[in-house]
C-alpha cells in the first residue's frame, strides 16, 4: 500500500478525495435505484429499464457541456448551481412518483436530474491531473480513484437494495440525494487543489476533444462497455428474482464490482514497463473473455461468482483508458475530455439498461445476459480495429520524442 499512502503527503488531498467519494456515491445508486422503485410500483422491468436510461442519456448529453464551463469558469461555479438543480429535478421525481402522475412526467423530471448531475468522476481526476502530471504517481492517483469507484460500485446496490427492500421503494434514492448534494457542494469548497482556468492561447486543438479521433475511438469502446455494465444491472435485479431472493440483487452487482476492486488495488501497484495502449487492449480483451460464465452458470450465488470473475479486468481497462485520455487532450480541455469518457458510458448504459429490460420480459434473465456478453466483444472489436490511435509518446511503435506529460514511464 505503499504507492497509495504516498499520494496523501500532498497537501488539500485528503479533502478533495473524502468529498468527492460522497459526492460520486449516487453513480451506483441513481440505475437499480430507479429500477427498484419503479418495478416496485409498475411491476414493469421495461419501463424500469427505460426511465433508468433515460436517465443515465441526459447525464451523457449533458457531461461534455458541465465539463467544458468547469473548463471554461473553474469547478466551484459549475457544481455548486448543478448540484442544487439535480437535488431539486429528484426531489420532483420521487413525489410525481407517489402521486401516481403520469409516466410521461416522470420522464421529464428524470431527465432534468440526470442531465444536473455532475460528472465528480472526472473533476476528481482532473484535480489528480493537476496536482501530479507529469509524475509517475499519476498511474497511481488514477488507480486509486478507479478502486474509489469500485467500492463505491460494491456499496452502493448493496445499501439501495436492503433499503429499498427492508425500508422503503424511496429510501435507496432518498439516500443518493442526499450524498450527492452534500457531496458535491463539500467538495466544490475545496478551493485549495481546484485547477486553474486554463485559456488554451496557442495550443493546437481549440475544439472539442472528442474530434481528436483517439478520443473517439476510446469513447466508442466505453459505450459498449457501459452497455454491458447498464444491461447487467437490470437484468442481474430479474435474475435474483427469478430464483427466489430478489434482496440478493444488489450483493451480486457488488461482486461485479468487487472483482474490479480486487484488481484495480493489485494493478495500481505495479510499475509497468507495458506501454499504455497495450495495456488497454490486453485489459479490454480479458474482459470481454471474463464475461462468457455469466452464460453458462445457474443460480444466485453461482451467479455471483461468475460476476465477480467478469469484474477483474474493469479497473485496468478503466484506469488505462483514462491515462490516455490525459496523454491524448491538450490540459485546457482536460475536463471535457474525461467528461467524454462519462459520456460514452453513460450512454451505454442507457442502451444497456432499456436492451436489458427488453429481452428480459421477452426471454428471461438467463438468456437475456447473452447481450452483455455480446456487448463486450464489440468493445474489444472497435478497440483492435482502432489500436493505432491510440499510440502515445511511450509506444514504441510510434517514432515521436517522448513529452513530460502523463503518466510514469518506467
Amino acid at each position: 500500500m505503499g504507492p497509495y499512502r504516498d499520494l496523501f503527503r500532498t497537501p488539500g488531498v485528503k479533502g478533495f478525495v473524502i468529498t468527492g467519494f460522497l459526492g460520486r456515491m449516487p453513480m451506483s445508486m441513481h440505475g437499480i435505484g430507479v429500477v427498484l422503485l419503479i418495478s416496485a410500483v409498475t411491476g414493469s422491468y421495461a419501463t424500469a429499464g427505460a426511465l433508468s436510461g433515460a436517465v443515465a442519456i441526459a447525464f451523457a448529453l449533458a457531461a461534455p457541456l458541465s465539463g467544458r464551463l468547469v473548463d471554461m469558469f473553474g469547478q466551484a461555479r459549475v457544481l455548486i448551481p448543478l448540484s442544487l438543480l439535480h437535488g431539486a429535478a429528484l426531489v420532483a421525481f420521487m413525489l410525481l412518483v407517489h402521486a401516481e402522475a403520469p409516466t410521461w412526467t416522470l420522464f421529464a423530471a428524470g431527465v432534468v436530474a440526470g442531465a444536473a448531475a455532475p460528472s465528480l468522476g472526472s473533476m476528481v481526476r482532473a484535480r489528480w491531473t493537476h496536482l501530479l502530471g507529469g509524475s509517475g504517481r499519476l498511474h497511481t492517483a488514477f488507480s486509486f480513484e478507479s478502486v474509489a469507484d469500485e467500492v463505491i460500485f460494491v456499496s452502493g446496490p448493496t445499501i439501495v437494495t436492503g433499503l429499498a427492500t427492508l425500508v422503503s421503494p424511496y429510501a435507496g434514492l432518498v439516500l443518493a440525494l442526499v450524498l450527492g448534494v452534500g457531496g458535491t457542494i463539500a467538495f466544490a469548497l475545496q478551493r485549495r487543489t481546484e485547477p486553474p482556468v486554463r485559456r488554451g492561447e496557442g495550443v493546437r486543438h481549440r475544439g472539442s476533444p472528442i474530434l481528436i479521433p483517439g478520443v473517439a475511438l476510446l469513447a466508442a469502446v466505453f459505450l459498449a462497455m457501459g452497455s454491458v455494465f447498464g444491461s447487467a444491472d437490470v437484468i442481474t435485479v430479474a435474475y435474483a428474482e427469478a430464483n427466489g431472493a430478489k434482496g440478493a440483487a444488489g450483493p451480486m452487482l457488488a461482486a461485479f464490482a468487487g472483482g474490479s476492486l480486487v484488481s484495480g488495488l493489485w494493478f495500481g501497484g505495479r510499475a509497468w514497463r507495458i506501454p499504455l495502449r497495450t495495456r488497454y487492449l490486453r485489459a479490454l480483451l480479458v474482459f470481454a473473455v471474463g464475461l462468457t460464465p455469466i452464460l453458462l452458470v445457474r443460480g444466485n450465488l453461482a451467479m455471483a461468482t461468475a460476476l465477480f470473475g467478469a469484474g477483474l479486468a474493469i479497473s485496468p481497462t478503466i484506469i488505462t483508458g483514462y491515462a490516455l485520455i490525459e496523454r491524448l487532450v491538450p490540459s485546457h480541455l482536460l475536463t471535457e475530455g474525461m467528461a467524454w469518457i462519462s459520456t460514452a458510458l453513460g450512454f451505454g448504459v442507457a442502451v444497456g439498461s432499456w436492451a436489458g429490460g427488453r429481452l428480459t420480459d421477452l426471454y428471461g434473465p438467463g438468456d437475456a445476459y447473452l447481450y452483455s456478453f455480446l456487448s463486450g466483444l464489440v468493445a474489444v472489436a472497435i478497440a483492435y480495429a482502432g489500436s493505432a490511435l491510440l499510440r502515445t509518446p511511450d509506444d514504441p511503435a510510434r517514432s515521436v520524442l517522448q513529452t513530460p506529460t502523463g503518466e510514469g514511464r518506467s
